[in-house]
């Protein structure tokens, strides 16, 4: 009776797992397929714009981000910058570089929402047609806020950035893994939503908002996971975000290792805690009134890619023995689809966009980096995310 109870779990486990792995995969496939060349837009018929950035202690970055953003902007544009309970001289360099420069203080209310809040209400004394949001420490790359204001203006909908992290120069496999993980999520997944006429996730830097949109939006709050959670009511109000690939905003890992894991923890930390609450949604009737809130949702059971593929083999071990056991191999059957699946999606996500983050000649070592990352999650399952802004370490080595 046990064996039986066994494997059946076994099985449910692994029809569990081929959804989310489904999901990628079709995501993957579409956002493979060949691009077509889009018309760069105009400037000059676009509306004036705001770009808006939230920035806690940046006195490191923050003068070459504000230089980025100003080489792009137009007649009318205007660039503000919320300096939020900041220690260094954040405020004093934007203010240098031509930024408007809100000065928030705040120690119990802490968190990038609470700056978005703030900057938003400084806004709203003259209100522009677009808002840009971007993180202190990106780049945007060439013709990105022409793109996004473009985009936005045309569609009435919220715009996202092809948003990439990069790997320092000279990172080793663990980081280049990383970036072309981040790639997967970023680029080649919205890619293929957006090809599929479906809304990707708001991935918090590189995204654009026409004005009356953000009147839907809740910004006011210290959860590091509530950009996509605001993607989610957005979708939901009936402004689903759009990807723009063409629209490049980027940063780097950091290049310390206390900074690295800060930061991989909060992410994956952030991301389990997304899945739990997206897998809880799939029980709710107002997630099945909708395809644009019912594809963000499936998106964001998808786990984070080594977690995905760890518990893929996990499972195909599983399933191998209770077949080897004469115990049936219809789960086994169901996990060796899954890893094919999971394998052929991630291997043509890599021939067509990943060969420069992750070179061929680093693969040999992706399976033992994947495993070592695997036995790091039970704890973050486990584990909430700390609300309130933390800031990744970013010290460059000559710096320290």
């Amino acid at each position: 009776m046990i064996e039986v109870a066994v494997v059946w779990l076994v099985i449910l486990c692994s029809a569990a797992l081929s959804v989310p792995i489904a999901v990628y995969a079709i995501e993957c496939l579409a956002g493979s397929l060949p691009s077509r060349r889009e018309r760069v837009p105009d400037r000059r018929i676009r509306p004036a714009i705001a770009v808006l950035v939230p920035a806690h202690d940046e006195e490191a970055g923050i003068s070459e981000t504000l230089a980025n953003i100003r080489s792009q902007l137009a007649v009318g544009d205007r660039l503000v910058v919320v300096a939020d309970n900041c220690r260094d001289q954040t405020a004093a360099l934007a203010r240098a570089a031509g930024a408007e420069v809100v000065e928030r203080r705040d120690e119990e209310r802490r968190g990038k929402g609470y700056a978005l809040d703030t900057g938003i209400r400084h806004l709203a004394e003259a209100p522009p047609a677009i808002v840009l949001i971007v993180d202190a420490d990106c780049q945007f790359g060439p013709g990105a806020i022409d793109h996004l204001a473009g985009a936005a203006a045309a569609t009435g909908r919220p715009i996202q950035a092809r948003n990439l992290m990069l790997a320092p120069k000279g990172a080793g496999l663990n980081l280049s893994v990383a970036e072309f993980a981040f790639l997967v999520k970023n680029h080649v997944r919205p890619l293929g939503l957006y090809r599929l006429g479906l809304p990707c996730q708001v991935t918090g830097t590189g995204t654009a908002f026409p004005w009356e949109v953000l009147g839907h939006a809740k910004l006011a709050n210290a959860n590091i996971v509530e950009d996509v959670k605001m993607g989610l009511e957005l979708a939901y109000a009936g402004h689903p975000p759009q990807f723009c690939e063409k629209a490049l905003v980027t940063s780097f890992f950091p290049y310390s290792n206390e900074g690295a894991e800060t930061q991989r923890r909060r992410w994956e930390n952030g991301h389990l805690a997304l899945i739990r609450s997206a897998l809880r949604s799939l029980f709710y009737p107002k997630t099945y009134r909708g395809v644009n809130y019912l594809a963000m949702t499936l998106d964001i059971i998808v786990p984070p890619l080594t977690l995905l593929a760890g518990v893929a083999v996990a499972m195909l071990l599983v399933s191998g023995a209770i077949s080897l056991a004469g115990l049936g191999a219809t789960a086994f059957w169901i996990s060796m689809a899954n890893v094919a699946l999971l394998l052929a999606a991630t291997f043509i996500a890599w021939a067509v966009h990943g060969r420069v983050a992750l070179p061929a000649r680093t693969l040999v070592g992706v399976p033992a980096y994947i495993l070592a990352k695997f036995a790091r999650y039970p704890r973050a399952l486990l584990h909430r995310s700390n609300d309130g802004w933390v800031r990744t370490d970013r010290t460059r080595p000559e710096e320290s």
